[in-house]
């Protein structure tokens, strides 16, 4: 068996082992761990493991993650997603579907200050679903917008997901952030747009909520000020400058930690869980990181990105044609592996066929823009049948909801999605106009 043959070898067994529900962190271990062994002998596979550890884990940039997921915590145990809900609504609830934007709307906002998509679409689930059956949303509609929104929370900034892939691949973590706020914002318009098309065409499935005066609009607003504030500080730090993402995770937890205990949602029992949890995802994601590590170093030496790159240079087709091969291959496996799992087994192999390529730019631009793509396509799938985890969230709200309502609701969002894609890949100025603009 050659080099070549042996890694995708190991990559099929991978996905058996993860398909088997073996923690996706053991099986890149083992995979990994036993093709090393194969290509280059069991002694060099105990000096990487003598080593490695040690220098992936103390670099600078992974002490982000702690930091963020425990803002993100925090954040969720502050009991401000009620208060993001109802001033959204106030605002755009009058509309027809209004109350599905705002849930989008919601969702944006809790997820600029959480940073995970389970998080956000959880939280927001329980307080917008009961009110969207209060007022007769179809639960299709229902299910839809909130398993979409829940999306948000892995592509606005903070973005756990965007700080794995910019350790994996050596990007500068604050150009991504800067890079996923204008496709973030889209995400957010084009669902809102989808709601306000959906909810015309099928009138009864998302009808108008209460008006409300202008002054009861710019009243609810007091009750966000805060979050606002944390907003403004973490990410317009990072935009400006002022911060590494580092420090501005470190600003946003303490931040965070201030308005939970004088909201007086939060008490010491509470704030000791938060730390707990985010030790445990600290240490389950580092697990990941570490494993897919191995498995990279598995890939590099069997030579594959680079038989890879050959392949797709005698192959004629455009660097546009196999960006847009390695999207659909995305949209295939978000229908059964999670966000986190298709970054980390495709990147090892993508990213240097993407950096072999001329696209009319800068390599660090096409680092930055394929990271991006690859983060929305990878939001998708977050989304769609038979898996989409987000959907799945929802439905565990409402068991009355039929699963197949649920994936209907969210094709005007898929569809928003694919559109917002196309844009990325046409226009790579979207993405890379404000990195360019503030650096």
């Amino acid at each position: 068996m050659s080099d070549i043959q042996l890694a995708f070898a190991m990559m099929a067994l991978l996905l058996v082992l993860m398909g088997f529900r073996i923690p996706i962190a053991l099986s890149m271990l083992g995979c990994g761990a036993l093709g090393y062994t194969l290509l280059a002998g069991a002694p060099a596979l105990l000096e990487y493991l003598g080593t490695a550890p040690v220098a992936k884990f103390s670099t600078y940039d992974l002490s982000v993650v702690p930091l963020f997921l425990l803002m993100g915590e925090l954040a969720t145990r502050a009991g401000i997603t009620a208060e993001l809900f109802r001033t959204c609504n106030k605002w755009v609830g009058h509309m027809k579907g209004g109350l599905a934007m705002a849930a989008v709307s919601g969702c944006a906002a809790f997820g600029a200050i959480c940073g995970s998509s389970l998080a956000t679409a959880s939280t927001m689930g329980k307080v917008a679903l009961p009110e969207m059956k209060r007022l007769n949303y179809s639960g299709g509609l229902a299910a839809g917008c909130l398993a979409a929104g829940g999306t948000l929370g892995i592509l606005i900034p903070p973005s756990m997901v965007l700080i794995i892939f910019a350790v994996l691949t050596e990007q500068n973590i604050s150009k991504m952030f800067i890079a996923a706020f204008v496709p973030g914002f889209l995400a957010a318009f084009g669902y809102m747009l989808a709601i306000a098309i959906y909810v015309r065409l099928f009138p009864n499935t998302g009808p108008r909520g209460e008006k409300t005066t202008w002054g009861e609009k710019l009243r609810s607003t007091k009750d966000v000020w805060h979050i606002s504030i944390i907003f403004v500080i973490v990410l317009g730090g990072i935009y400006l400058g002022l911060f590494t993402p580092t420090e501005a995770a470190a600003v946003g937890v303490v931040l965070t930690a201030v308005l939970a205990f004088t909201h007086g949602k939060m008490k010491f029992d509470a704030f000791k869980e938060s730390l707990i949890k985010t030790a445990i995802s600290t240490a389950m994601i580092f697990f990941i990181v570490f494993g897919a590590d191995l498995f990279s170093v598995f890939i590099a030496l069997s030579q594959l990105p680079q038989a890879g790159v050959e392949l797709i240079e005698n192959s004629g087709l455009s660097p546009y044609m196999i960006l847009i091969l390695m999207l659909l291959t995305y949209l295939v496996l978000g229908c059964f592996l999670d966000s986190l799992a298709m970054i980390l087994l495709t990147i090892p192999i993508y990213f240097p066929i993407i950096m072999s390529m001329d696209f009319g730019f800068a390599p660090a631009d096409v680092g930055i823009w394929f990271g991006i793509l690859a983060l929305v396509v990878v939001e998708v799938g977050l989304i769609t049948p038979p898996v989409g985890m987000n959907v799945f969230i929802i439905k565990s709200f409402d068991p009355s909801l039929p699963m197949k309502d649920c994936f209907k609701g969210v094709v005007p969002f898929l569809i928003s999605d694919i559109v917002r894609v196309g844009l990325l890949v046409a226009f790579p100025p979207i993405t890379l106009a404000l990195v360019h603009l503030l650096s």
